[in-house]
C-alpha cells in the first residue's frame, strides 16, 4: 500500500509538472505572437475599421501563428502562417518564423523604413535553411493601406482571402505563390483595389477543412455564407461552432469590418467635461435610445456602457486621474472633492457620435466617445483581460459584458462600442 501511494504521488507530481509546462509553453506562444490592435479600431480620416482576431489552437503547441502590426497611420500588416502537419515540429517552425518576422518589422519601424518586399524576402531566406526537405509552410502576407485603398498581398498556398463588397457580394483573392519550402526560388506580390470593400477575412485552413454535422461536409461549404451574415468575428465563430461537433485543427482568423463604409450617423453631440454634463449626456443618450428601439434590455445595457465609458473619458481622459489614484482617493473619501477641484480648470469637451448600421435583419448601434486627454497605452488591455484580479478597470469589463464589442483608437482617447438590435424585419 505504501509503494502504491508513492507511485500515485509520483504520477500526480509528473502530471502537475506537465500541466505547468504546458501553461508556460502557451504563455510563451502568446508572447511570441504580436497584435498591435488588441481591442482596437483604426480610424483614418474618420474611416473606421473594427479589427477582430481569433487564435484557437487545437493543442497547446500550435501549428498556426499570426502577427498584426501597425505600420503607420495609413497601413496595417497582417501575417498568418500555418505549418505543415501537427505537433511540436510544426509549432517550432511557425513560432520561429513569426518571431523573426516580428523582429524584421521592429527593425524596419525603428528606422522608419518599412518595405513589404524586403520583409517577405528576408523571412523566406531565414526560414528556408531551417525547413526540412519534405516540410512546407502556408503563409499570408497582407498589407492594407487605407489612404491608397489598396490591399497588397503575397499568399503562399493559403485559403482565399474573403472580401465583401458594398453590394454584399463575395470577392476572393487566391494564392499567388506555391507553399513556401526549402527550395522556393522567388515570390509574387499583387495588389487589389479595396475602395468598394466593407469586410475582410484572413484565415488558416483549420476552419474550412473541419467536418461539419451537415453530412460531414467541410466548413468550406458554408464559410462564405456565414461570413456574409457575420458583423464581427464573434458572429462568424458562433456560426462555425454551431456547425461542428469538435475542432479538428488549429483555427486562426483575422476579421476586418470597415463599418463607416455603410453606416449612417444618427446623432452627434459635444458635452463639457463635468459631472453635471454627465447627467445631461446620460439623459440625452437615454432619450435617443427611446427613439431607436422598444427593447428595454438593450437600451438599459447601452445606457450602462455609455455611463461607464463617458465617465472614463471625463475622469481618466480629460481630468487625467489614473485608476490607481482614483481608488486611493475613494478610500480616503476625497474623490468627489478632487473631481470638483480639477473640473474648475478644465475646458475640455467629450464628443459623442452615434451611428446606425443595418446588417441583414439586424440593426447595430455604434457609439463613439472621444475625449481631449492624452490617451493611454491600449496594450494594457491584454493584461487587464488576462489578469483581471491584478488590475483595476471595472468600466472596461462592464462595457465588454454589456455590449457587442468595444474598440479603442491607437491613442486611447476614443472608444467605440456596439449594441445589437436583433431581427428588425422578422
Amino acid at each position: 500500500m505504501l509503494e502504491k501511494t508513492k507511485e500515485l504521488k509520483k504520477l500526480k507530481a509528473k502530471s502537475n509538472y506537465q500541466s505547468h509546462q504546458e501553461i508556460l509553453a502557451f504563455a510563451k506562444e502568446l508572447n511570441i505572437l504580436r497584435n498591435d490592435y488588441y481591442y482596437q479600431m483604426t480610424d483614418y480620416n474618420h474611416d473606421v475599421s473594427l479589427l477582430d482576431f481569433l487564435y484557437h489552437p487545437k493543442d497547446v503547441m500550435s501549428g498556426d501563428a499570426y502577427s498584426a502590426r501597425n505600420i503607420d497611420d495609413e497601413s496595417s500588416l497582417y501575417i498568418v502562417v500555418d505549418g505543415m502537419g501537427k505537433g511540436l515540429s510544426a509549432s517550432l517552425t511557425t513560432m520561429i518564423f513569426i518571431s523573426f518576422a516580428n523582429h524584421i518589422v521592429d527593425k524596419m519601424l525603428g528606422f522608419d523604413d518599412f518595405d513589404f518586399r524586403i520583409l517577405i524576402h528576408e523571412t523566406m531566406e531565414y526560414i528556408k535553411p531551417i525547413l526540412l526537405d519534405e516540410e512546407a509552410l502556408s503563409v499570408d502576407y497582407v498589407l492594407i493601406n487605407n489612404k491608397e485603398h489598396t490591399l497588397i498581398y503575397s499568399k503562399f498556398a493559403m485559403p482565399p482571402i474573403l472580401m465583401q463588397d458594398q453590394d454584399n457580394k463575395i470577392v476572393k483573392l487566391k494564392s499567388n505563390n506555391p507553399p513556401m519550402s526549402k527550395y522556393s526560388p522567388t515570390f509574387n506580390i499583387d495588389s487589389f483595389d479595396i475602395k468598394g470593400i466593407t469586410k475582410f477575412l484572413i484565415y488558416s485552413d483549420g476552419m474550412i477543412e473541419n467536418k461539419t454535422i451537415d453530412d460531414k461536409k467541410p466548413y468550406s461549404h458554408f464559410i462564405e455564407d456565414d461570413f456574409l451574415k457575420a458583423f464581427t468575428r464573434e458572429d462568424l465563430s458562433n456560426s462555425f461552432q454551431s456547425r461542428i461537433k469538435k475542432q479538428e485543427d488549429d483555427v486562426t482568423l483575422i476579421f476586418v469590418n470597415q463599418i463607416t463604409r455603410y453606416s449612417t450617423t444618427i446623432a452627434h453631440e459635444k458635452f463639457k467635461s463635468s459631472l453635471k454634463s454627465m447627467d445631461v449626456a446620460s439623459q440625452w443618450y437615454e432619450e435617443l435610445w427611446n427613439t431607436i428601439t422598444k427593447n428595454k434590455k438593450v437600451s438599459y445595457q447601452a445606457g450602462m456602457v455609455f455611463t461607464e465609458l463617458f465617465m472614463n473619458a471625463h475622469e481618466h481622459g480629460n481630468l487625467a486621474i489614473p485608476s490607481k489614484i482614483k481608488h486611493s482617493l475613494m478610500e480616503d473619501d476625497t474623490y468627489f472633492d478632487t473631481l470638483a477641484q480639477r473640473e474648475k480648470g478644465c475646458k475640455k469637451y467629450i464628443e459623442v457620435i452615434v451611428d446606425q448600421v443595418n446588417h441583414m435583419n439586424d440593426v447595430y448601434i455604434i457609439t463613439k466617445i472621444t475625449d481631449e486627454g492624452e490617451g493611454f497605452d491600449t496594450q494594457i488591455l491584454s493584461e487587464i483581460f488576462r489578469n483581471s484580479k491584478k488590475f483595476h478597470g471595472r468600466g472596461v469589463f462592464v462595457s465588454r459584458k454589456n455590449s457587442f464589442g468595444i474598440y479603442y483608437n491607437s491613442k486611447g482617447n476614443s472608444v467605440l462600442f456596439i449594441n445589437k438590435i436583433e431581427n428588425q424585419t422578422s
